[in-house]
Parts: C-alpha cells; sequence; structure tokens
C-alpha cells in the first residue's frame, strides 16, 4: 500500500516517534517537494528526523495532474492531494479539517495521524496513547480536548 503524506500529519507523528509505525504501515511513503520543504524548515518541531525520514521519499509532482482547490490550502496540501491522484495512492495522510474536506470533495481517501497512532496501539507498538497525545501537543500541535477524548474512547483507554 502507498499512503501520500502532507506536514501537518508527519509532524505529528515524528514528535510522538511514530514515523517507523507508518513503513510498518504501508509498503511506501511519498511526500511532493512543496511537503518535504515545510517540513523541512528549520524552525520546524522535528525538522531534522522529518529531513532525514523524508529525503528519499520526495516525488515530483505533475502539474498536469493538479486538482482543482478552492484558495486557503496551502502548496504541501494541494500538491500532496495531487500526487495523491498521480500514484494512485491508497491513502492520503492529512490531519488540517479543511484540506480533509477538499480531499473528500475530490474522492480521496484520507486518514489521520490519530488513525496511525491508534494502529500502532492495536499493533502493540504502543501500550498506551495517551503518551503520544501528550508529545503531539507538545510539539505545538493542536488537539480539541474532544478529539483527545474520542481517540482515547476508541483506544479503550
Amino acid at each position: 500500500m502507498l499512503v501520500v503524506a502532507d506536514s501537518s500529519a508527519l509532524v505529528a507523528l515524528a514528535a510522538c516517534e511514530g514515523l517507523a509505525w507508518l513503513d510498518a504501515r504501508f509498503e511506501q511513503v511519498r511526500v511532493p517537494r512543496a511537503v518535504f520543504q515545510e517540513c523541512t524548515i528549520a524552525d520546524k518541531p522535528q525538522a531534522t528526523v522529518l529531513h532525514t525520514y523524508l529525503i528519499d521519499k520526495i516525488i515530483e509532482v505533475n502539474p498536469v495532474m493538479a486538482l482543482i482547490t478552492p484558495s486557503g490550502l496551502g502548496l504541501g496540501e494541494t500538491e500532496a492531494m495531487t500526487l495523491y491522484r498521480q500514484l494512485q495512492a491508497d491513502a492520503l495522510l492529512i490531519d488540517d479539517r479543511r484540506a480533509r474536506k477538499v480531499a473528500h470533495l475530490n474522492q480521496l481517501k484520507t486518514i489521520g495521524s490519530l488513525s496511525i497512532v491508534l494502529w500502532a496501539k492495536q499493533q502493540d507498538y504502543i501500550k498506551t496513547i495517551r503518551p503520544a497525545l501528550t508529545a503531539i501537543q507538545q510539539a505545538g500541535i493542536f488537539l480539541s480536548e474532544s478529539v483527545i477524548q474520542e481517540t482515547l474512547n476508541l483506544a479503550g483507554e
């Protein structure tokens, strides 16, 4: 299986030391150049870890495959959706709520970083998900209390 990833979900997984879970879950992880550049800006959380992880996963986007998207989406999100179509990926790893809605309108199958955390628990890579959620929040990624509670409930915690 092939997943195309967006930057916010990658930062979240890097923050909770979960990038290896992507490799365990998917045969291939790919990103467009714009996502790589967003993830590896020097002052971004986990920039060094993400540079090392993503350097061999970059695929150039074919501009002919571009999707029609509303204004307000970032270049990384738009390129990730386009790359999903270009590679006929199995999933788009993306967390931003607005971008997920656009992806769904374009009939792209999405998953979020928290679904990967839940999967990691189901596969016994981790025993509890609370430490991962805390690490994601400490990296400056906003998780609403309702999302935290729902995720904990799904995990049986």
